[in-house]
C-alpha cells in the first residue's frame, strides 16, 4: 500500500503534511507480517544497530546511546489549550508555541532516512474497547517494538477509512544524515532537543529526538494512558496503569483482578504469580495496562490494550518472576540495554546464570568484579504476551473480562498493614488517590517520608489529576453499576529490625484468596478505622513460617502511624487547589474522625 491509495483524506493530508515537511528518502506503510519485521531486524544487524542472539531464539540484541536510556519526564509535556487543565503534576507547553518550534525541528528530520507509517490497534482490532492509532518514525527499532507491542496491519487503515477515529502519532529520532553525517547504531537528539508531548484536545502526540521505549513507542504510555486517560474522561470509561489477572478458585470459580501499582511494587510479579496454596490458579491478561468500559449488564469490563511485555530485566529472575523468565526464553525477544554473555545468550543484574565474563551494555569487557553494573538499571525486554505461558485464553476476548477487585498499593515499611478493603467506592478512591511509597527508611516512631503516586498514575494522567479524581467518583455514580470492590496492599512492611513481615512473591496469593472471598461477601472482615480489615483466623496463613507477632503487625492498625501521616495527605492534596473533589477532604475529616 502506497499514501496515494489511502481514501481517508484527513488520514492523507496529515501523513503528506510531515512527510513534506521531514524530507524522507522513502516512505513505507507497515503491514505488520512477520516478512516485513525480519527485513528490518537483519537490516539493523547489518548496519551495527542489531545483534543477532544464539539464545533465545529469533531474538535481538541493541544498545542505546548512554544519553537515551529512559523515559525523560522533564521533557514530556501535556500541550492543552489551557495551561490549568494540564494541572500541577504535569509539565505544560502552550500548543502554539510548541507546534511552531516543531516546524523547525522536523524541517528535513528525515533526510537520507526511511518513513515508516505503522498502523496499529491498541486492543483486540474488533474490541469496542479498543482505539486506533498511526504512528509516523524514521526508526526501524520502533517499528519491530511496535510490531510486538501493538497489533499492527493495514487492516487498521481500512478501518480508519470506514470512519473510525484514530489517534495521531508523530516521531523522530531527530538525526537527519544530510550532508557528510554518518549514521550511528543508535542516532538520538541532544537532551535539550528531546521533546515528548501531547495534545489531548487534538488526540495528537509528537516525540522528537529520542528512540527509547515509551519516549518512541507512542502506543505505550503516551497513548495509552496519557491520551486515553483524556478520551476515558470525555467517553465515560477507564484507562488505568493496572495489570488484570484471572483468578481461579480450587472449585473453578474465576474472577478477574485489576491492579495499580508504582514502579518497584511486584506489578509484573503479581500479573504472572505462581500461587503458593494449592488448588489455586493465577493467569495473566496483562501486566501493565487496562482499558475499561462498562458493559450492558453494568458490568465494568477490561482488556489489556497492548500485545506484548516491554518489561524491566535487571530484577527479573526465577524466583522473582518464573513466567516472565519463561516467556523470553520462548525467544522472538529484543533486548535493550542488557548485557550479552560470551555464548551470545544475554544477560542482568539478578539473572539466574552466574557468568565469569560478559560485556556490558556499554560495549565494555565485564567480570564481577569490574564495580559496575553489567545491564543499564532500566534495560528492557520486548516479547509476545501470547507466548506467556499463563497467558489467559480469554486474554483477547474482543467483550473483555469482567473486572471483581481493584488493588492499590505502595512500597511501605511502616503504617499501612497487609490488606485492607475500603469501606465503600467513595473511600476507594482515596485510598487510590493516597496511594504512596516510603522514600527513606523510618526510624522507630518516625514515619517515613512519603511520595504520593496517586493510582500509579503521577506520570501518566493526560489532565488535571483533581479531575481525575473527580472522574473515579463520577464512574462511581453511573446508575446500574455493579462497581468492583477496592483494597489496598503492602507487601513491604517491615518489623523494627528491618525484616520484611510477608514472604511475598507466590504467597501474596492468600491475599488474593481472601480478596477473592470478600467479593463474594465473605463473612471474613472486621471494621476498623481505615476500612475493612481480616477477621482473626480468616487470613490463610496454613504451611506459612510466620511469627504471631508478625502476623499481628500485618494486620492491626497503627493508630498514631496514621495520625502522623495525615498532615503529608493535607500537603499531596493541598497542590491540586479548588479543583480537589471535595469528597477527598471528606474522606480525609472521616479518617481523623474515626482515628479519633
Amino acid at each position: 500500500m502506497q499514501v496515494s491509495d489511502i481514501t481517508n483524506s484527513n488520514l492523507k493530508t496529515w501523513l503528506q503534511k510531515w512527510i513534506d515537511l521531514c524530507e524522507p528518502t522513502d516512505v513505507v506503510i507497515c503491514d505488520g507480517s512477520k516478512a516485513q519485521y525480519d527485513q528490518l531486524c537483519n537490516m539493523m544487524v547489518k548496519s551495527g544497530a542489531f545483534i543477532k542472539l544464539d539464545k533465545p531464539a529469533n531474538s535481538y540484541h541493541t544498545r542505546s546511546d548512554k544519553t537515551d536510556v529512559a523515559r525523560v519526564e522533564d521533557r514530556t509535556y501535556i500541550c492543552s489549550a489551557r495551561q490549568e487543565d494540564a494541572g500541577p503534576t504535569n509539565h505544560w507547553k502552550d500548543p502554539k508555541e510548541m507546534r511552531a518550534e516543531f516546524d523547525v525541528l522536523f524541517k528535513g528530520s528525515m533526510k537520507g532516512r526511511t518513513l515508516y507509517v505503522i498502523p496499529f490497534s491498541m486492543g483486540p482490532i474488533e474490541s469496542p474497547i479498543s482505539k486506533y492509532g498511526i504512528e509516523i518514525t524514521d526508526s526501524p527499532y520502533v517499528v519491530v517494538n511496535m510490531c510486538i507491542m501493538t497489533r499492527v496491519g493495514t487492516a487498521i487503515i481500512k478501518k480508519i477509512e470506514a470512519g473510525a477515529p484514530f489517534v495521531k502519532c508523530m516521531h523522530s529520532v531527530g538525526y537527519p544524515l544530510d550532508g557528510d553525517t554518518a549514521d550511528v547504531p543508535w542516532p538520538s537528539a541532544p537532551v535539550e532537543k528531546k521533546y515528548i508531548t501531547h495534545f489531548p484536545e487534538d488526540r495528537e502526540i509528537i516525540s522528537f529526538g529520542s528512540g527509547y521505549g515509551g519516549n518512541a513507542l507512542l502506543g505505550k504510555k503516551c497513548f495509552a494512558l496519557r491520551i486515553a486517560s483524556v478520551q476515558a474522561r470525555d467517553e465515560g470509561w477507564m484507562a488505568e496503569h493496572m495489570l488484570i489477572l484471572k483468578l481461579t478458585s480450587p472449585k473453578g470459580e474465576v474472577k478477574y483482578v485489576a491492579a495499580a501499582f508504582p514502579s518497584a511494587c511486584g506489578k509484573t510479579n503479581l500479573a504472572m504469580m505462581e500461587p503458593s496454596i494449592p488448588g489455586w490458579k493465577v493467569e495473566t491478561i496483562g501486566d501493565d495496562i487496562a482499558w475499561m468500559k462498562f458493559g450492558p449488564d453494568g458490568q465494568l469490563y477490561a482488556i489489556n490494550p497492548e500485545a506484548g511485555f516491554f518489561g524491566v530485566a535487571p530484577g527479573t529472575s526465577m524466583k522473582s518472576n518464573p513466567n516472565a523468565m519463561r516467556t523470553i526464553n520462548r525467544g522472538n525477544s529484543i533486548f535493550t540495554n542488557t548485557a550479552i554473555t560470551l555464548d551470545g545468550g544475554v544477560w542482568w543484574e539478578d539473572h539466574d546464570d552466574k557468568p565469569a565474563q560478559l560485556v556490558d551494555w556499554r560495549r565494555r569487557p565485564w567480570t564481577p568484579a569490574s564495580g559496575v553494573k553489567a545491564a543499564h538499571p532500566n534495560a528492557r525486554f520486548t516479547t509476545p504476551a501470547g507466548q506467556c505461558p499463563v497467558i489467559a485464553p480469554e486474554w483477547e476476548d474482543p467483550k473483555g473480562v469482567p473486572i471483581s477487585a481493584f488493588l492499590f498499593g505502595g512500597r511501605r515499611k511502616t503504617v499501612v498493614p497487609l490488606v485492607n478493603e475500603a469501606l465503600d467506592w467513595e473511600h476507594g478512591v482515596f485510598l487510590g488517590a493516597t496511594m504512596a511509597s516510603e522514600t527513606t527508611a523510618a526510624n522507630l516512631a518516625e514515619v517515613g517520608k512519603l511520595r504520593f503516586d496517586p493510582f500509579a498514575m503521577l506520570p501518566f494522567c493526560g489532565y488535571h489529576m483533581g479531575d481525575y479524581f473527580k472522574h473515579w467518583l463520577k464512574i462511581g455514580k453511573k446508575a446500574g453499576a455493579k462497581l468492583p470492590k477496592i483494597f489496598y496492599v503492602n507487601w513491604f512492611r517491615r518489623g523494627e529490625d528491618g525484616h520484611f513481615l510477608w514472604p511475598g512473591f507466590g504467597d501474596n496469593s492468600r491475599v488474593l484468596e481472601w480478596v477473592f472471598n470478600r467479593c463474594n461477601d465473605a463473612p471474613t472482615a472486621r471494621k476498623t478505622p481505615i476500612g475493612y480489615l481480616p477477621a482473626e483466623g480468616t487470613l490463610n496463613v496454613k504451611g506459612l513460617d510466620i511469627p504471631a507477632s508478625d502476623l499481628k503487625d500485618l494486620l492491626e492498625v497503627d493508630v498514631q502511624g496514621w495520625k502522623a501521616v495525615v498532615p503529608q495527605i493535607e500537603e499531596h492534596f493541598a497542590k491540586f487547589g479548588d479543583r480537589l473533589p471535595k469528597e477527598m477532604m471528606q474522606q480525609l475529616e472521616a479518617l481523623k474522625a474515626r482515628l479519633g
